[in-house]
């Protein structure tokens, strides 16, 4: 992602997959506990409000949307890990192997 662009204005941003599907709206950013940079965001979905968790590397802020490069499907079937809360390393790992990213310092 972007590095001059603040965490906060990613809220509320409409969020699309890798095909220009409509996933939702950021809800909330994370942030990496060793770099304070913007790690995760969570999209709320769906008719019934459930968010799920996508990685804001690789993704990009597009005109005022988030552009996450993985299909919608993957992104939907993500971790249901709540939202409001920290993550632990448990549960960022769980997302790395979800997103079959490289898991950093491996």
């Amino acid at each position: 992602m972007q590095s001059d662009i603040d965490p906060r204005t990613l809220i509320g941003r409409k969020a699309y997959d890798r095909d220009g599907a409509k996933i939702g709206t950021v809800d909330e950013v994370y942030l990496d506990d060793a770099t304070g940079e913007p790690e995760w965001a969570a999209v709320r979905t769906g008719l019934f409000g459930r968010d799920a968790f996508v990685p804001l590397e690789p993704s990009e802020v597009v005109d005022d949307s988030l552009r996450i490069p993985y299909d919608r499907t993957l992104i939907r079937a993500a971790p249901d890990l709540g939202v409001g809360r920290h993550l632990s390393p448990e549960q960022e790992l769980r997302l790395y192997h979800h997103y079959r990213m490289t898991v950093p310092g491996t």
